[in-house]
């Protein structure tokens, strides 16, 4: 796989040596239980996959090669560039000004852009509307557009969809920004609609089985279908696409779950006329990380640390799984862990942040998961980390266990 050339200070060296260990020894990936770093009297189970995936690296490396080849320059990101806060603000420390926050709220008005100034389009992609407007004011959207490969690829899926006139329900939160470039593409080619679980799944569904009054769809689904969209006679091909960073065991719930109402409403003996099971289209990264979280649920940890932005749909998911069985803190970075006794950390269910007090357990040895999602830097686990140690005297030293792993 291709390298990019990002800062130095993303970078960490104990990060890429547990890393490169797991390369050499397990190079076709098969192996998804964690890598424990025992520094003695605390260790770490570091997950087999996390960090910076390969859209993150490459619009990361765009961005910042941006910034040096225009110094005389405005340079604008249509939002945050991935959904890490150390990231987005070293863009903007570079001088980069964003024009829109991650919901799509305007920060700067599209009529202060003139033909001269730089315009990066995120990792998330962007919608034709927005292309188009930028377009139309001579800024050449390609030169720096960030779009990740995976996300390009639901687009094409979405497009083939689209020639065998189906309806593609995407997956994916009505709000992110990713999911708003994937339904402005997909709608395009065929009507559109966009779930966000399973329970607004149940909802789409009493259309297509008669539960409900055509006349509700309008308003419980405003803003969430393409124009025009008939819910008596756009419900009868369906296909389903995801946001890419979603919980894969959640899209195949909504997959199977369409898939038995159309058997129902049907038959099995002509269901290959009404729906049909499309390929995944989560990216590899949101495939290895949630893999790799399963294979720390098997651990014996404590505890479990998650790094990340709190409107990072892919580190949200690492949460929601190691939920499942372990007291789970959400940081956006080390400066949430106050000192031994107490933790800042984002409640995710409830969307809110709290604090915790004697989060580390009094034991001869804790055992701390460490994970991070696709768009944290390893440094910022890394610092994660050291502030742990830093409240256990007598710890081996990172140097130590860099050796030990090379």
């Amino acid at each position: 796989m291709k390298t990019f050339d990002i800062p130095e200070f993303y970078r960490s060296p104990v990060i890429t040596a547990i890393k490169n260990n797991r390369k050499v020894n397990d190079p076709r990936k098969k192996d998804f239980s964690p890598t424990l770093i025992d520094f003695g009297p605390v260790a770490f189970y570091i997950a087999r996959h996390f960090g910076f995936c390969y859209g993150v690296e490459n619009a990361i490396e765009i961005s910042f090669k941006a910034v040096a080849e225009n110094p005389n320059k405005n340079i604008y990101l249509l939002s945050q560039m991935i959904h890490n806060p150390e990231v987005n603000k070293d863009l903007e420390e570079a001088g980069v000004k964003f024009l829109q926050d991650t919901y799509g709220q305007q920060l700067i008005p599209f009529d202060n852009i003139t033909k001269e100034d730089v315009v990066l389009i995120p990792a998330f992609g962007t919608t034709l509307e927005i292309e188009k407007l930028l377009t139309e004011k001579g800024i050449e959207i390609q030169k720096y557009n960030t779009t990740c490969p995976f996300v390009e690829r639901v687009w094409k899926r979405a497009e083939q969809i689209g020639k065998e006139e189906c309806t593609i329900i995407i997956h994916g939160k009505n709000n992110h920004e990713e999911t708003r470039a994937t339904f402005s593409h997909s709608k395009q080619y065929s009507k559109a609609i966009v779930v966000k679980d399973l329970e607004e799944s149940k909802k789409l569904a009493a259309y297509i089985t008669g539960a409900k009054d055509m006349s509700l769809f309008a308003e419980e689904f405003k803003g969430k279908c393409s124009d025009g969209f008939n819910p008596a006679t756009d419900l009868q091909r369906l296909r389903v696409i995801n946001q890419t960073t979603i919980l894969a065991t959640e899209t195949q719930k909504i997959a199977d779950f369409f898939k038995q109402i159309m058997i129902n409403k049907y038959d099995e003996a002509d269901l290959k006329n009404h729906f049909a099971d499309t390929r995944d289209t989560l990216c590899y990264a949101t495939n290895e990380n949630q893999d790799a979280t399963y294979g720390l649920l098997e651990s014996d940890a404590d505890l479990a640390i998650v790094v990340g932005g709190y409107n990072s749909s892919n580190t949200s998911h690492l949460v929601e799984l190691l939920e499942r069985k372990f007291h789970t803190y959400f940081i956006s970075s080390e400066k949430e862990i106050k000192d031994k006794t107490e933790i800042h950390h984002f409640d995710y269910p409830n969307h809110k942040n709290v604090h915790t007090n004697n989060f580390i357990p009094q034991k001869e040895k804790v055992k701390i998961i460490l994970t991070s999602g696709a768009s944290c830097p390893d440094a910022e686990v890394e610092k994660v980390m050291n502030k742990v140690l830093s409240f256990f005297p007598g710890s081996k030293s990172v140097d130590e266990i860099i050796s030990q792993l090379n």
